[in-house]
């Protein structure tokens, strides 16, 4: 009896000791970069586009990962949208391929990172990674505990081919990336698998994404290549200014996630928090309750976030929110009002063939947005737009109406952008009705 209770014993540590070994490995998935240059070899053989999106369902979307189901759902990818980039950019996916590829033997090293990450953060919980070929619309994202990376962004370099772009976001994107940049991206997106969720204001998103670079530098050991970091560091000063302005408003349009919209260097808002957070561990004593401070702020919370900006010294000089909120308030422009008639008019003649829209400010020309009412197309009376004033601000739309008829549309917040780059304040809801 006392022999089979020790062979038990034996067995039971040698699987528990198994079970270890097993788990001390990261999570880390990559099968979907394989299954989409094979979806991606069948879309470029099959001439008829109906067909090409069968293929790529069949091939790539179905037999997915997890992971990359949740990065379709968060970045809402879709089967069209990803053959009509195949078919428009083939020198870019020719240049990107191989490099997608080496993915597989960066496994290694990402595991070393979360394990010297655990060591700096023991609280650290477990996640999966996932890595994809996406539609060129993120790097990385969190989804709960997934870490979903699309390696047709994070894996781009100075050589890749972006010829075929429109605008040079990319090419801004790659310019100081290498192949290795894979291990600290994947670590900045883990951080925020550790992170509470929710956020208020520009200042707690900045440091939600600032926190994770900076923790990712103190895993990697060495300075992050950031264009943004390299363009902050030179413009310290001013940046630190011109966010203090911002820092309590809702808008992130002009610090974060603005990479096809800026005309300078995107994702300053990641310098800014990067800085803060520098600087708080930098004056603690304890470095170890720093980065549990930094990881688990809570940075929907305006007073902690604040707290933690007084306790980093990033403004010594503190700071008047009442002020700066009314401040910043005036900088974005409003619908000052139409022409010619007022809104919410009820004798309009249906005749009238021209609307102007008035702003209150000088507005930037490359940009509008209308939506339809909650009614719908019966009663959108646009027909299309004519174009901005020389002074920018006013807008002229052609109409076409019927008498006896109720109007509505919707001047959005998506596009329409002051000429010093801050978007209208509110959506503004155009009504009237013809006699």
């Amino acid at each position: 009896m006392k022999k089979w209770l020790l062979c038990l014993l034996l067995v039971t540590d040698a699987f528990t000791c198994l079970g270890q070994t097993r788990t001390s490995k990261s999570a880390i998935y990559t099968d979907d970069i394989d299954r989409f240059w094979v979806a991606y070899d069948s879309v470029r053989a099959t001439p008829d586009r109906i067909r090409q999106i069968a293929v790529f369902n069949r091939l790539y979307i179905r037999p997915g990962s997890e992971g990359l189901h949740a990065f379709m759902e968060a970045r809402e990818f879709t089967a069209e949208k990803w053959v009509d980039l195949i078919n428009k950019l083939p020198k870019f996916w020719t240049s990107i391929r191989p490099n997608t590829l080496v993915v597989k033997t960066k496994t290694r090293d990402i595991d070393r990172s979360i394990h010297r990450l655990r060591r700096l953060y023991p609280e650290l919980r477990e996640a999966k990674m996932y890595f994809t070929v996406g539609g060129l619309r993120s790097g990385g994202t969190v989804r709960d505990n997934l870490v979903l990376v699309g390696t047709e962004i994070t894996m781009g370099t100075p050589s890749t081919d972006v010829s075929e772009f429109s605008n040079q976001w990319l090419a801004g994107v790659f310019r100081h990336q290498s192949l290795d940049n894979i291990v600290p991206l994947n670590v900045h997106e883990y951080v925020h698998t550790q992170q509470r969720p929710g956020q208020t204001n520009l200042l707690g998103q900045a440091l939600k994404e600032g926190a994770c670079d900076f923790v990712t530098e103190l895993v990697v050991r060495k300075p992050l290549q950031a264009s943004y970091l390299r363009y902050g560091a030179a413009h310290a000063p001013e940046l630190q200014a011109r966010f203090k302005e911002e820092m309590f408003g809702d808008d992130m349009s002009r610090w974060l996630y603005n990479g096809t919209s800026v005309g300078t260097t995107a994702d300053l808002g990641y310098f800014i928090g990067y800085s803060i957070c520098k600087r708080y561990y930098a004056q603690a004593e304890n470095k170890r309750q720093a980065i549990k401070d930094i990881i688990e702020l809570d940075y929907a919370n305006p007073e902690a976030t604040e707290r933690f900006l007084a306790q980093a010294g990033y403004y010594p000089e503190g700071w008047d929110k009442p002020a700066l909120l009314t401040a910043l308030q005036a900088r974005y422009p409003v619908v000052a009002g139409l022409a010619p008639f007022r809104n919410g008019a009820t004798t309009v003649d249906a005749g009238v063939r021209e609307l102007v829209i008035q702003f209150s400010q000088e507005m930037d020309e490359q940009g509008m947005s209308f939506n339809m009412g909650p009614r719908g197309q019966e009663y959108f009376p646009l027909k299309k737009p004519v174009g901005f004033s020389a002074d920018g601000k006013q807008f002229r739309l052609s109409v076409e109406l019927q008498p006896n008829h109720e109007y509505e549309f919707v001047v959005t917040t998506r596009s329409f952008r002051s000429r010093t780059g801050y978007p209208l304040r509110e959506n503004y809801t155009v009504h009237f009705k013809t006699k």
